[in-house]
C-alpha cells in the first residue's frame, strides 16, 4: 500500500484522514482548499507522518471563475490568463513542496461532435469546444507550448507535472501526437481516471476505455480510482469505492481489467482513491484497499 493515496478536497478533514489513511500510504492529494489554516494542518501532518502531498490544481479555491486552467483556449487573452493563474498558484503553494501538480487536459475539453454529452458535467460553456471547431494542428501547437512551459516550471519548482484526461476526442484516440510529446518531454506524466474512462465508454459509442488505458498507462504516475454503476442510460452510483463483487453485467466498471492493464504497463503507479468512502463501511473500505493491493501485486488473477 506504499503507492496508495487519499484525497482531501475543500478542506483538511481530520475525520476523513483518521478513517481513510493508513500507515505507509504514499500521500494525500489536495484540491480547492478554502482556508489557509487547513493548508498548514496538511503540511504539519505530512511532516509528522512523512507522507507526500500531491496537488490537484487549484489547491486554493476562489482564485478564478473556473476550476481548471484553460491552457488550450483558442482566445489569446483567455489562454494568457490561464498561464498567469497557474504561475501565481505555483508561487503561492510551493511551501508545501508538492511531489506533483495535476491539471486537467485538454482544457477546454475537445468534444466529439457525434456524441450526446448530456451526462457529462461541465460548470460553464467555456470548459469545452466541439472538435469541428478545433483543428488538430492547433491542438498540437498549443500542447507543445504547454509541455515546454510545464517542463520548465517543474524543473524550477521541483515537482512533476501531471495531466489528467477529461473527455477524450478522436484526436487523442487516433493520433499519436500526445505520445510523441510524452516521449519528448518525459518529466510530464499522466493521470488516468478510471471512473471517468468508464463513463465515457457508456455515452460514447466510439470509445474503448481498455484501449485508452493500454495506450497511455505506461506514461501514468497517478490513477484516480473509483467506480460507478450505469444502467439504462442513468448513473446509479457515482464515485463509489471499488469492490471485488461489483459485476460488469450489473453496470459496474470492469475495474479488475483496468488494473491488470495498468499492472502490466506501469506497476509502480500511485493509486489515489477518489471515491466517497462514506458510502461504505469501515470493513468494506479495508476490503477495497486489500483487493486493489492484491490486484497490483498480481496476487489476484
Amino acid at each position: 500500500m506504499n503507492r496508495f493515496m487519499i484525497g482531501q478536497y475543500g478542506s483538511y478533514d481530520e475525520a476523513k484522514y483518521e478513517r481513510d489513511f493508513r500507515a505507509g500510504f504514499w500521500g494525500v492529494e489536495a484540491c480547492l482548499f478554502t482556508d489557509d489554516q487547513d493548508l498548514e494542518k496538511l503540511a504539519q501532518q505530512a511532516e509528522l507522518h512523512k507522507f507526500n502531498i500531491g496537488i490537484h490544481f487549484p489547491l486554493r479555491a476562489g482564485r478564478s471563475k473556473l476550476r481548471d486552467a484553460l491552457f488550450l483556449a483558442q482566445d489569446d487573452t483567455l489562454r494568457a490568463e490561464a498561464y498567469q493563474l497557474v504561475q501565481e498558484e505555483l508561487e503561492a503553494v510551493m511551501q508545501l513542496s508538492p511531489a506533483y501538480v495535476l491539471f486537467h487536459y485538454p482544457k477546454p475539453v475537445i468534444l466529439d461532435d457525434r456524441v450526446d454529452w448530456t451526462p457529462w458535467r461541465f460548470s460553464d460553456p467555456a470548459e469545452f469546444v466541439m472538435q469541428s471547431e478545433y483543428a488538430l494542428e492547433d491542438l498540437v501547437d498549443k500542447s507543445e507550448v504547454l509541455f515546454q512551459w510545464l517542463t520548465d516550471r517543474g524543473e524550477t519548482y521541483h515537482f512533476t507535472p501531471v495531466l489528467e484526461f477529461d473527455a477524450l476526442c478522436p484526436y487523442l484516440l487516433e493520433s499519436d501526437y500526445l505520445v510523441s510529446l510524452l516521449e519528448r518531454y518525459p518529466t510530464i506524466r499522466l493521470c488516468l481516471d478510471m471512473g471517468r474512462l468508464f463513463l465515457q465508454e457508456q455515452v460514447d459509442p466510439n470509445f474503448n476505455a481498455r484501449a485508452v488505458i493500454r495506450k497511455y498507462a505506461k506514461y501514468a504516475d497517478v490513477i484516480h480510482l473509483w467506480t460507478l454503476q450505469y444502467q439504462n442510460g442513468e448513473i446509479i452510483h457515482y464515485h463509489y469505492p471499488v469492490l471485488p463483487e461489483q459485476k460488469e453485467a450489473e453496470g459496474w466498471a470492469p475495474i479488475a481489467d483496468y488494473l491488470r492493464i495498468v499492472r502490466e504497463a506501469q506497476p509502480h503507479v500511485n493509486i489515489q482513491f477518489e471515491h466517497q468512502s462514506n458510502l461504505i463501511s469501515d470493513e468494506d473500505l479495508s476490503r477495497c484497499y486489500a483487493w486493489v493491493e492484491g490486484m497490483l501485486r498480481g496476487e489476484i488473477a
